[in-house]
């Protein structure tokens, strides 16, 4: 097997940090706002969207300059199929992305003084969440696609702005990341997710992002030259 050089090594470790600080601020504000909104659900929802949209943005611009921050096998995914990363690159950023998220999980646990070990029971069924889930996906990639070909330096708050929009437009309160599905099943608290609902929002993301690459790909080509 090939050893992994250094400044690949710095680019997992960045997915894997900066996937664990979302999910700290995902998990955290929700934790946060639920105990603070006495049962007022949407005043919970709006703190835990303005952490997460703003967290976004500076975690983006943090390690954006390193591996491109992902944080997002849909992300990935989308890259190495217009390759723009390498397979085995991407196959290393899905993994550090998935262990990142849930160490982010139980960080906020843990400062929450929450048990570290949790299983959502959190529901969240129904064709009506999948598709809202690929409609997220979909917009998502499509943000990342045209922001970074039209203005790159504006892709951090693009992306910040659409997820807190999104979590308000749509019925699942706009997830749009497998690796941040899966985590959030192992919080049982205001944004878990059963371990029954994941599989339906995993694959309704990567229709979403695969529909989104495709259709948003067509839309920034560039018109052939002709002779």
């Amino acid at each position: 097997m090939l050893p992994v050089p250094m400044t690949l090594v710095r680019n997992i470790a960045a997915e894997a940090l900066g996937t664990a600080m979302l999910l700290a601020i995902v998990v955290g504000s929700g934790i946060m706002g639920q105990r603070l909104a006495a049962g007022n659900d949407a005043i919970a929802l709006l703190g835990n969207t303005i952490a997460t949209g703003a967290g976004l943005i500076v975690l983006i611009h943090m390690f954006a300059p390193v591996s491109g921050a992902h944080f997002n096998p849909g992300v990935t995914m989308v890259f190495l199929l217009r390759g723009e990363t390498a397979p085995r690159t991407a196959l290393l950023y899905v993994a550090a992305q998935f262990g990142g998220a849930v160490i982010g999980v139980w960080a906020a646990h843990t400062m929450f003084a929450e048990p570290v070990w949790q299983i959502s029971t959190n529901l969240r069924d129904g064709w009506g969440q999948g598709f809202a889930e690929a409609i997220a996906s979909f917009g998502l990639i499509g943000t990342i696609l045209t922001t970074q070909r039209s203005r790159p330096d504006f892709t951090p708050t693009a992306v910040g702005l659409y997820i807190t929009a999104a979590y308000w437009f749509t019925a699942s309160t706009s997830f749009a990341n497998p690796a941040v599905t899966v985590a959030r099943s192992l919080t049982d608290s205001f944004a878990g997710i059963a371990a029954s609902s994941v599989p339906l929002f995993v694959i309704s993301q990567i229709v979403g992002a695969v529909i989104g690459l495709g259709m948003f790909g067509w839309l920034i080509m560039e018109k052939p030259t002709h002779a």
